[in-house]
């Protein structure tokens, strides 16, 4: 019956850390429209303490097992990236509902095969974009669209994260470093901003120029103070033009010793908007973190904090959840009701494979030195705008 709880596996539960333990559990025990059920992890012992801890009737170590139980109905793949796409797989060969924490896949093409196998399995797809769930967001997307600051005229976009201050790093986080997990700052800090960007505006990029560096090639784990090397970019800088003709300026980057945060400023003929992160996590990206909404218009002399709508509380309370976790408790709601109602409240991953799109194109446009601009139907190029010179001998 519609009325009944959804039934919920995750995968990568562990019952002492890590995103599942800090967020998703918290958020789905919150929530009457879930049920968890089962319950992952690589080892047997943690399995079975994750589910005495979160009330889960079934423990497992194989993710296959977990996906095909029948009291499974939709799979939470959050565990490290490269994993992503071989439990996605497993989940969707069951024939499960299935979300998948951002990054959707190493890669774009591994992303399409996910989208590819979720269309024909003809379940509910969805991927961890929570940022555009988080209310502070919604309500400056709904003042921008009531015309608040009059036509966005440019967008400024800063965005520091505390990881690997002072060149150090939990070996946990390790994995982050090589370019080719596909986790490092451009695809976490950098998607989950940038689809945020995208999302409050109502409007996607049309060109682009980028520039990728990193600048702490040498890091420090802390638990053996074994220093390893980086290959994956700790700095983003990026000049955009987006639909309507505002300009984008984009700054993210990693290491930031003191003040990490972040700061997105919408400016326009009438006014300016802010969303910026608060509290104790302010430094762990857009989509962890408190988010406070300013706003100036007219000749305003400063920025007055704009509070959110009363009524907004009353669908999923606050109570008892940190930011994170609430973040997380509304995208969970909005899913469960894509599952019982039909719609598209969540980010698909469809959605998914045009953030890994144009995460690419940061990539090549850094790569070769040349701006990109999206071409007829909304793609971006793919290789090199420019013929290869050859090289002289």
């Amino acid at each position: 019956m519609a009325t009944e709880p959804i039934r919920i596996g995750v995968v990568g539960a562990s019952p002492d850390r890590g995103w599942a333990a800090d967020a998703h559990l918290p958020a789905l025990r919150h929530l009457p429209q879930y049920k968890i059920t089962a319950v992952g992890t690589r080892r047997a012992d943690s399995a079975h303490r994750a589910a005495r801890r979160y009330g889960a009737a079934h423990a497992f170590t194989d993710p296959r097992s977990l996906a095909a139980h029948p009291d499974v109905e939709l799979v939470a793949i959050v565990v490290k990236v490269p994993d992503h796409a071989r439990l996605v797989e497993a989940a969707l060969a069951a024939g499960k509902h299935v979300l998948c924490e951002w990054p959707l896949a190493r890669t774009t093409e591994e992303a399409a095969r996910l989208t590819a196998a979720a269309h024909g399995a003809g379940v509910v797809n969805a991927v961890g974009l929570q940022a555009r769930h988080a209310p502070t967001v919604v309500r400056a997307r709904e003042l921008i669209r009531q015309g608040y600051v009059g036509r966005v005229t440019s967008v400024t976009v800063y965005s520091t994260r505390g990881v690997a201050a002072g060149g150090r790093l939990p070996a946990a986080f390790a994995y982050t470093l090589d370019s080719t997990n596909g986790a490092g700052t451009l695809e976490v800090a950098g998607g989950h901003t940038l689809d945020a960007v995208q999302y409050l505006l109502g409007r996607e990029m049309t060109g682009l120029s980028a520039a990728l560096s990193v600048q702490h090639p040498r890091i420090t784990l802390d638990e053996d103070a074994r220093q390893t090397g980086a290959t994956s970019p700790d700095h983003v800088a990026l000049h955009a033009t987006l639909e309507g003709g505002a300009a984008l300026v984009v700054h993210i980057h990693d290491a930031k010793n003191s003040g990490a945060g972040t700061r997105i400023e919408i400016s326009g003929t009438q006014g300016e908007l802010a969303v910026v992160s608060t509290g104790p996590r302010s430094g762990s990206g857009l989509q962890i973190s408190e988010l406070a909404l300013l706003g100036a218009q007219g000749t305003e002399p400063s920025w007055q904090e704009l509070p959110l709508p009363c009524s907004w509380g009353t669908a999923v309370p606050a109570d008892g959840l940190d930011a994170a976790q609430h973040t997380m408790a509304v995208q969970y709601a909005a899913l469960a009701a894509d599952i019982r109602e039909g719609g598209s409240r969540v980010p698909r991953f469809a959605d998914g494979i045009e953030l890994h799109r144009l995460l690419d194109a940061v990539r090549l446009s850094s790569a070769t030195g040349c701006r990109l601009e999206r071409r007829a139907g909304g793609r971006w190029p793919v290789s090199s705008p420019w013929p290869r010179r050859r090289r002289s001998r």
